[in-house]
């Protein structure tokens, strides 16, 4: 990846540009993450390097970033509170300058301690919003008659049959080719997820009747190797058309505004979690990297019994 050339309006030395763009190259070759990562990454360091613009009153280069003290960061994240940041931005921001720091630390051109030494900002805890299982079944029928075309209700009730089914994100659905479409017979899927991870997951046959029902009413036919859902036109499908449709199903459905196309996924895990679902299996069929992202639905399946405890006991 190369760096941005609207990025070198801030200020910093060649050589540490230089450096930036070899970090980045190795972010999205070796470690495969995605654009959009990649620049929120270099987003976040460019606004380090602005501050450290006024704050040593220089242009920084790899000297200042080897002189560089706790003090300094603190410096850096009271800046970003003031000017009105979230604690999430501030920890998202300081991973970001770590990740740099710790690139130039494994080629022995800096010391990453003094960035280590300062603890990210506590995060506020928000807990996934899940729709109910009947309200989960309604989206995804198809039964609501919220487009003119039927083929384009078809496709989104494909989609978020997908989503709610299968426990998949939505840049995950919507890179399934027409090689690789659930059909009827289809037993599990192949998905790579974030950082190029791959899982399978099971395919319930109400997923596969319902890809077949878009596949039967949709004017064009996809691709082996192109997307299989595709827009008004036949160009693969924008994810900002899945959202609409949710909006307007929200609408329908008199659902709150969290009720959005990731929702279904969160509800996947809840309501399999409801059902005894084990947290392990949950974890793998989600692809989460870790353990701890799939407790939180734990909480969500405890609140929502203390809710209905609340509202029932006799003696509340």
């Amino acid at each position: 990846m190369t760096v941005d050339p609207d990025s070198l309006l801030v200020t910093a030395t060649p050589e540490l540009n230089a450096r930036i763009g070899a970090w980045l190259d190795h972010l999205g070759d070796e470690r495969r993450l995605s654009d959009k990562t990649l620049v929120a990454y270099e987003r976040d360091v460019r606004q380090f390097l602005r501050f450290l613009t006024d704050h040593l009153g220089g242009t920084p280069g790899m000297a200042e970033l080897r002189d560089l003290r706790p003090a300094d960061f603190r410096a850096f994240l009271a800046r970003r509170r003031r000017a009105g940041a979230q604690s999430r931005s501030l920890a998202r921001g300081l991973a970001g300058i770590r990740s740099f720091l710790g690139f130039l630390e494994r080629r022995g051109e800096v010391n990453a301690a003094a960035a280590g030494a300062i603890r990210p900002p506590r995060q506020p805890r928000s807990l996934p919003k899940p729709v109910s299982a009947a309200d989960a079944r309604a989206i995804v029928s198809g039964e609501l008659a919220m487009e003119a075309e039927p083929w384009i209700e078809a496709r989104n009730a494909a989609v978020l049959t997908l989503l709610y089914g299968c426990g998949l994100r939505l840049a995950e659905a919507l890179s399934l080719t027409g090689r690789t479409a659930p059909r009827r017979g289809t037993k599990t899927l192949t998905i790579r997820g974030k950082g190029g991870k791959e899982r399978i997951v099971p395919v319930l046959p109400v997923v596969c009747e319902a890809v077949d029902a878009y596949l039967k009413l949709c004017p064009y036919t996809p691709e082996p190797d192109g997307p299989l859902f595709l827009g008004a036109r036949g160009g693969p499908l924008n994810p900002r058309l899945v959202q609409l449709a949710m909006q307007k199903l929200r609408s329908a459905l008199a659902l709150p505004d969290s009720a959005t196309p990731h929702a279904l996924r969160h509800s996947f895990a809840t309501h399999l979690l409801a059902g005894g679902g084990d947290l392990r299996t949950i974890q793998e069929l989600l692809g989460h990297a870790s353990l701890s992202t799939t407790q939180i639905y734990t909480e969500v399946d405890t609140a929502r019994l203390l809710e209905a405890y609340d509202k029932a006991h006799p003696r509340r």
